[in-house]
This record gives C-alpha cells, sequence and structure tokens, in this order.
C-alpha cells in the first residue's frame, strides 16, 4: 500500500494538484457565500425552513439554537465548519448517487463494490487522514477528501436500495408504455426511491459532522479545531462550547433534511 501511495504521488502528482485546485475552490466559494450572509439573516433562512419543512416551533427552536452559538462567539468558526460539510456532502452526492445506481443496475458490480464498502464504513475513521496528507498536504483539501471518503458509504447503500425495492409491476408498466431506461431511470425508479436516497443523504451529513473533529488534526477549520485547541490545553469550557456548538449544528441539520425526506415519502 506504503508503495502504491508513492506511485500515484509520483506519477498523478499533476492530477492531484489539478484536484485539490478545484475542491479548493469550491470549498472558497461556499464559505464565501456563507460568510457573506449577515447571521440575522443566516437565522433569518433557518427559521422559515425550519417552518415550512417541520413547524413554526421547529423554526424558532432551530434560531434560538443559532444564537445561542452567536453568544459563544463560534459564529465565524461555525460557518467554516458548514462550508467544509457542504463541499463534502456535495462531492459525496455527486459520486455516490451514480455508484449507487450502477449497483443497482448490475449485480456483479454491486458484488464487487459491497466489500468495499464494508471496508470502508468499518475503517477507523483517523486512518483516512494519512492517504489525505500524503495526496493533498496539510489544509482543507485534505480534509473535505477524508471527509468525503469517511461519509460517502451511507449515500451509496441507500441509492442502491432504494432502486432496487421500486415496485417491479410500476417499472413493467414503464416499459409497456414504451419508455427508454433512461426515461424510466428519471421519472420512475428515481423518484420512487427519492424517500431512500434523501435518508442516505441524511445518514452522508451526519457522517460528515462526526470528521468535524478528527479532520482537524490535517487542517480542517471551524468547531473541530476549537475542540482539539480545547484538548491540547485542557480547557473544558472551550471544548464543551464547541462541542456544544457542533452537537446543535448536526441536530439542525438533521432535523431539516429528515423533514424533507419525510415529505417526499408524504408525496410518494
Amino acid at each position: 500500500m506504503d508503495s502504491f501511495v508513492k506511485w500515484l504521488v509520483n506519477n498523478f502528482d499533476s492530477v492531484f494538484d489539478a484536484l485539490g485546485a478545484n475542491i479548493l475552490r469550491f470549498l472558497t466559494t461556499v464559505d464565501f457565500v456563507l460568510q457573506l450572509l449577515p447571521w440575522w439573516f443566516f437565522i433569518l433562512i433557518v427559521f422559515f425552513m425550519g417552518w415550512r419543512i417541520k413547524k413554526l416551533s421547529s423554526g424558532i427552536g432551530f434560531a434560538f439554537m443559532l444564537l445561542i452559538i452567536g453568544s459563544f462567539g463560534l459564529w465565524t468558526l461555525m460557518i467554516e465548519t458548514l462550508a467544509v460539510i457542504l463541499t463534502s456532502v456535495v462531492i459525496s452526492v455527486m459520486i455516490g448517487i451514480p455508484i449507487g445506481i450502477l449497483m443497482a443496475y448490475k449485480s456483479n458490480i454491486e458484488t464487487a463494490i459491497r466489500p468495499i464498502l464494508d471496508g470502508m464504513q468499518t475503517m477507523p475513521s483517523f486512518v483516512y487522514l494519512i492517504p489525505a496528507m500524503l495526496l493533498f498536504g496539510l489544509g482543507r483539501v485534505s480534509a473535505v477528501f477524508a471527509t468525503t471518503i469517511y461519509a460517502i458509504v451511507p449515500v451509496i447503500r441507500l441509492t442502491n436500495l432504494g432502486i432496487r425495492n421500486v415496485s417491479k409491476e410500476m417499472v413493467e408498466a414503464a416499459h409497456s408504455f414504451g419508455s427508454s431506461p433512461w426515461q424510466i431511470l428519471y421519472k420512475v425508479e428515481l423518484p420512487q426511491a427519492l424517500p431512500t436516497i434523501m435518508t442516505g443523504i441524511n445518514q452522508t451529513i451526519m457522517m460528515a459532522m462526526a470528521m468535524v473533529v478528527i479532520a482537524s488534526m490535517i487542517g480542517a477549520p471551524g468547531l473541530g479545531r476549537e475542540v482539539l485547541v480545547a484538548i491540547n490545553r485542557i480547557d473544558i469550557a472551550k471544548g464543551t462550547e464547541a462541542g456544544l456548538a457542533i452537537v446543535i449544528l448536526a441536530i439542525i441539520i438533521d432535523r431539516l433534511t429528515q423533514g424533507v425526506a419525510d415529505k417526499f415519502k408524504v408525496e410518494k
């Protein structure tokens, strides 16, 4: 494995540099847009989303939770953490959903990929930091890469599961009306599998949140770094504030994404 990684670095250094530059550009753009929003407007957006997706009390609760993070003086760090999470989740979804669709259509590919997914889920999360540092060095790009690899598994598995659980009668009816395979995928299978896929995205976001502190060891900015500093200084107060902010952010994101999944279930 050591020889293989060195071979990759020596022979594809320019590829990883270009990939890292594109990831950094996307991450910087997301961070810039989030930092550009006034704190009150950001809270207003979350309040409205909580109200429309869940209920009015949820929106008020989410807004109050964000005010708590702001009162700790951790608003900027929260935005940096959110930027890394959103970037990792977007990349995971862009890669994971096509792989899940391919696994649903090709059983032999599913047989080959399933042990890899099992290994990715059971591998200690610290292990992902090593190839990330070797390929991209220390910094935010390595943090996004490690977080993506760790968090991508649920969206792959649940996309595969959702499409496989689509009613065979419905697919056969689409075939009988002359639908092409692409039309069946986009107009029948994906809409029917969407609640399951949304649950997979929700789990991917939660796993990305779980990597926040670990990824700070290789340069991830935000709340995870604050926890790491608190550990090094044995500062209980700082660690509690940063940890509580991570918990609040995870709760808000989990409730909103799960609410979206429930909406799709109702419409189905």
